[in-house]
């Protein structure tokens, strides 16, 4: 039977279980799937939710406050009035019901679990909604709460749906306020303390300090752990965002070595279903790039198998899937930005940092060059893919791409030019000054020699703006008389300072430092340096 918010507020007020009980069931059951805001009921949805948030302060039987729960669930639906759900009061309340209102002594008595789950959910919905809630979360410090919970993750009692929800209410802290992050990862041991929830999740099984035993064949992560490892692979992603740009101690380089080890694990599982693996493996990608770099050697750790992907007598497994992982990505070309930057960033600081990994990429993006007369970017290889995207319209695209494939050329300027050709090369060569050539600020090892015969023979006939063997074209002044060829010359030299007066283009050139400028500015830093060279020059 329908009934109207003005009866409900009114069995509201009896303050008979009973009565608010079948009440508030009926309003439940009425809006539980598709709840319309009207707007002219908006002062009596706020004095529902007022009367609920009074009655729950009661000694209510669990199925009682299951339907207050469920009521203050719908009602928080509605972001334009959250009023009642967002006080100190009305948060400490649902924190208690859920379990995980801090205290000094910890009270071991569990709530009902449906009502911990119903009350998890509307503080999500909250937190989600409200500035306000969020920064009584802070003050009440129910991370604190939250954090003992997860110290008790592998209880009996703790059904999936509590586990799960305990850990989407940490994730909107760590993702919506910088100090619950913060207190969480260092206060709290954060790392560590999710670093053991997710290897429990994953009923991790060591085989040595920093190596799982992972079976590719075996059975898919199922459900729910997948929800669970996802959820928390997420909050760990927002806790280590800086964890690559400071410096670690043995201590934590460590534990970061040992959460690689189980993202390396989790590279090489499946979860049930292609998409759910897909995401799954996103997640898992996004925190890798925040481990230290000296940290990501666990990939390389374990020992070769039968099966494995070995190169320079190393496990090329993971380093293999983050490859085939990136295509994938590319081949997609949708939303390059969000799923494909994660991954070349991943794969160009491996390559900067360990020797085998850059070789074992560059043996698969750049192997020894033997079409000489294709551009660069033309053709299907990863190779030419890769060098498309050199000059792509987003500049963090265009960015990332270019400096994988620099590092891969171990940051030297003839052979990146080489692999890519001038013309695609020169916007990440005029953004480091190296448009004059030279080596970036990189550390590698010795150059070996990897040309080819083809590519030796004709070398000297390479185009080094295009990247590939030219025919020979005619010059479009043979046979012009001089007059003629000065007419041309002129007319052109008019049409670009037409150009230029209107600032439709404006001439660039190479400045002393290698850096590319406005054209006046660059001749006059030229002549100071060579003025500057010749002074120095006469008082020597």
């Amino acid at each position: 039977m329908k009934m109207d918010l003005n009866t409900i507020i009114d069995r509201l007020e009896t303050s008979d279980q009973d009565t608010v009980l079948k009440a508030l069931q009926a309003y439940n059951k009425e809006n539980s799937q598709c709840f319309v805001f009207d707007v002219e009921k908006r002062g009596q949805r706020k004095k529902l939710g007022e009367l609920v948030m009074r009655f729950l302060e009661r000694d209510l039987q669990p199925s009682c406050q299951l339907a207050c729960l469920e009521t203050v669930r719908i009602l928080s639906r509605d972001k334009s009035n959250l009023g009642p759900f967002t006080s100190k009061g009305a948060m400490l309340s649902l924190a208690r019901h859920g379990g995980i209102q801090y205290r000094e002594e910890r009270v071991h008595e569990m709530p009902d679990l449906d009502v911990i789950v119903e009350a998890l959910k509307c503080l999500c919905n909250i937190v989600f909604n409200s500035c306000v809630a969020q920064e009584v979360c802070a003050e009440t410090r129910l991370v604190l709460g939250l954090a003992d919970r997860l110290k008790l993750y592998n209880e009996k009692n703790l059904t999936h749906d509590i586990k799960f929800f305990d850990l989407r209410l940490l994730f909107l802290f760590t993702a919506l306020r910088v100090d619950i992050r913060k207190q969480l990862a260092h206060e709290l041991r954060g790392v560590s303390l999710l670093a053991d929830a997710l290897e429990s999740t994953l009923g991790v099984r060591w085989l040595d300090t920093y190596e799982v035993a992972t079976d590719g064949g075996g059975p898919p992560l199922p459900r729910q752990e997948t929800e669970r490892a996802m959820e928390i692979l997420k909050i760990l992603f927002n806790i280590t965002f800086d964890s690559n740009k400071r410096e670690v101690d043995e201590e934590d380089a460590a534990l970061y070595r040992h959460l690689g080890a189980i993202l390396r694990h989790c590279l090489l599982i499946k979860a049930d279903g292609e998409d759910r693996t897909e995401e799954f493996h996103s997640h898992t990608v996004n925190l890798m790039g925040n481990l230290p770099l000296m940290c990501l050697d666990v990939l390389l750790t374990p020992k070769v198998q039968q099966g494995s992907v070995e190169y320079m007598g190393m496990n090329m497994d993971a380093v293999n899937i983050l490859l085939d992982f990136m295509e994938e990505r590319l081949d997609r070309g949708h939303k390059l930005k969000e799923t494909l930057t994660p991954a070349l960033n991943l794969l160009t600081e491996s390559a900067r940092v360990h020797r085998e990994t850059r070789k074992f990429l560059r043996f698969k993006v750049l192997p020894p060059l033997r079409d000489v007369k294709t551009r660069p970017e033309v053709g299907n290889l990863l190779r030419n893919k890769l060098v498309r995207l050199m000059t792509h319209i987003d500049t963090d695209i265009k960015h990332c791409a270019a400096e994988y494939l620099f590092v891969l050329c171990k940051e030297s300027v003839a052979r990146f030019v080489k692999y890519t050709g001038y013309g695609n090369a020169a916007g990440l060569l005029a953004a480091r000054g190296l448009m004059g050539g030279g080596r970036g600020e990189g550390t590698y090892s010795e150059d070996e020699d990897t040309d080819t015969e083809e590519y030796k023979e004709a070398k000297a006939n390479i185009n080094p703006v295009t990247g590939r063997v030219e025919e020979r074209v005619v010059n479009p002044m043979e046979g012009m008389t001089d007059e003629q060829k000065e007419f041309e010359a002129m007319k052109l030299f008019n049409m670009f300072d037409k150009l230029s007066r209107e600032q439709i283009i404006q001439p660039m050139g190479v400045g002393p430092d290698g850096q590319m400028a406005p054209l006046d500015e660059a001749m006059h830093k030229m002549v100071e340096t060579r003025t500057s060279s010749d002074l120095d020059s006469d008082s020597d």
